[in-house]
């Protein structure tokens, strides 16, 4: 293992994170627990960074924040890469990608180019956290074309799963969140039978992969295994 951290997490402000997510936090898998990782990263609680200022209402005081940060990082402790918590933050891949001089990669939904051409012109079906948010400008920032074959799966209106948004002062029941994340991608699969890959846009997903995989049949791309292929440009890990 390298001496110091290569790739930095920009994350969400300490207690703005909703009671259900910290609890995912607590997942092998999710983007924010360290044991996630077989090398060191250095994480970075950025003031104002919520779920209004990034899903609902994406700031652009927010993003001159998170460049600002990015750039002390970069030229004070020699950070290689930089990444964020929350898929999201899509809506800022241009901006700040072209504001650093080092790989950004904010979004797992960078991945969809890369698994067009792995599938065939089959449909790539997209987990996330809230569908109703995700726009088309999310999709562009990240460099995908307007007529990809996406299909869109939301969690918004799953019951335990929207006290992110409802009630983000209430425990989830993790259970029931494996459960509903379950329902809603086995119901994407039955409506887009030419489903060709799933990709989960949301950090706190992925300890769900493996289940969603096995419940699918089909490859499931997320924030680690865009994390992944970084890690290994970078030299932090190897295959051989």
């Amino acid at each position: 293992m390298k001496e110091k951290p290569e790739i930095a997490i920009l994350r969400w402000e300490e207690g703005q994170v909703p009671m259900g997510l910290l609890q995912l936090e607590s997942l092998p898998g999710n983007s924010t627990n360290p044991a996630s990782y077989p090398f060191d990263v250095r994480m970075i609680h950025v003031e104002g960074a919520c779920v209004e200022t990034v899903i609902t209402h994406p700031s652009e005081k927010l993003l001159e924040d998170m460049i600002a940060i990015s750039k002390k990082l970069v030229e004070e402790e020699g950070i290689e890469a930089i990444t964020t918590s929350c898929g999201f933050n899509a809506i800022f891949q241009k901006a700040l990608s072209q504001a650093l001089p080092v790989p950004v990669f904010t979004s797992a939904l960078l991945q969809i180019p890369f698994i067009e051409n792995l599938i065939g012109g089959k449909t790539i079906g997209v987990l996330t956290a809230n569908g109703g948010s995700l726009t088309k400008e999310h999709f562009a920032a990240c460099g995908i074309r307007e007529d990809a074959a996406l299909y869109v799966m939301g969690l918004e209106n799953a019951q335990e799963w929207g006290k992110i948004f409802t009630h983000p002062d209430e425990a989830f029941d993790v259970e029931a969140v494996r459960q509903e994340i379950l329902s809603v991608v086995k119901k994407g699969r039955e409506d887009c039978p030419d489903m060709g890959a799933i990709l989960l846009e949301c950090t706190d997903l992925p300890p769900f992969g493996r289940d969603i995989q096995a419940a699918t049949g089909l490859p499931v791309f997320d924030f680690n295994s865009m994390m992944g292929i970084m890690a290994a440009a970078l030299g932090e890990i190897r295959l051989y």
